[in-house]
């Protein structure tokens, strides 16, 4: 069910409350400057690549700005840009598709308790149902950080800053995302165990991974999985590969960020506060 709310900060009215499901997070930062200040002297006077900038500003992945740019959609001051490595101080007289862009806002999180049966992607060629048929049509653009599967539910993290969610996933972040899993089969604590040395599926090697059975009825049980890496279907793969049947698998942490009691098709907005803290800890 879809219901109003009104960011504070820009005074769009779309879906969000006050961040509930941040937990504690101890990482110090390494830094005292918050990511959204503005980039130092020297970083201003050589500028930045346009597709960053881009990215930065929320308008597509870098990967889909340097399309973009290859279709002739981008230009500065009425001139086709030619090349995703041009340098840019700003975005005065940038336009994409003849409508200009808007220098770059802080960036925004927010928790999408995306349900089971939806793409997480923004359309599908087959016409399946994707995460943007649950979302509120009034929303500013918003893009997720990683993937769910079809059938995997659970918390997915979204931004308008695709800058921020190109951080967040690269392999070297390291955050760290929690899944419970319904299984059917044979499995104990230590087989589980055995999974924090890694292990290899079909040449496919996977980190370290915590896991533990949360309960059991029969051949039934629900296992609780944590892990850093996030590599597609890690999760499924690994069980699968162990001799378990997986009925059902729900993403409940990422990072700091919990899924908390949010309801199915429903998202929040993170406090900005929540949001720097993080950000800071990445550092």
């Amino acid at each position: 069910m879809r219901k109003n709310m009104t960011d504070k900060e820009s005074g769009k009215v779309y879906k969000a409350r006050p961040t509930r499901g941040a937990k504690q997070n101890d990482g110090r930062a390494k830094s005292t400057k918050s990511p959204d200040e503005a980039p130092d002297e020297s970083s201003v006077r050589e500028g930045q690549r346009i597709a960053k900038l881009l990215a930065r500003a929320g308008v597509a992945s870098r990967r889909e700005i340097e399309r973009m740019i290859s279709d002739e959609r981008i230009a500065l001051n009425g001139v086709t840009v030619d090349h995703p490595s041009m340098l840019l101080k700003n975005l005065n007289g940038i336009t994409v598709d003849g409508n200009p862009v808007a220098e770059p806002s802080p960036a925004k999180l927010f928790r999408f308790h995306k349900p089971s049966g939806y793409l997480t992607a923004e359309r599908d060629p087959a016409g399946r149902k994707t995460i943007y048929d649950v979302l509120p049509k009034d929303m500013e653009r918003i893009i997720p950080i990683g993937r769910l599967d079809l059938n995997t539910e659970g918390l997915l993290l979204m931004t308008t800053d695709g800058e921020f969610k190109r951080e967040m996933e690269l392999p070297k972040t390291g955050v760290e995302r929690t899944y419970r899993a319904r299984t059917f089969g044979d499995i104990t604590q230590n087989q589980l165990e055995e999974l924090y040395r890694g292990i290899t599926v079909e040449g496919i090697h996977y980190g370290p991974i915590e896991a533990n059975l949360e309960r059991r009825t029969g051949r039934n049980q629900w296992i609780e999985m944590t892990l850093t890496e996030g590599k597609n279907r890690e999760v499924r793969r690994v069980l699968e590969h162990l001799g378990l049947k997986v009925s059902r698998l729900i993403r409940t942490r990422y990072g700091p960020f919990l899924l908390d009691d949010l309801p199915k098709g429903e998202i929040e907005a993170v406090r900005r506060h929540d949001l720097v803290k993080f950000r800071k800890s990445l550092k």
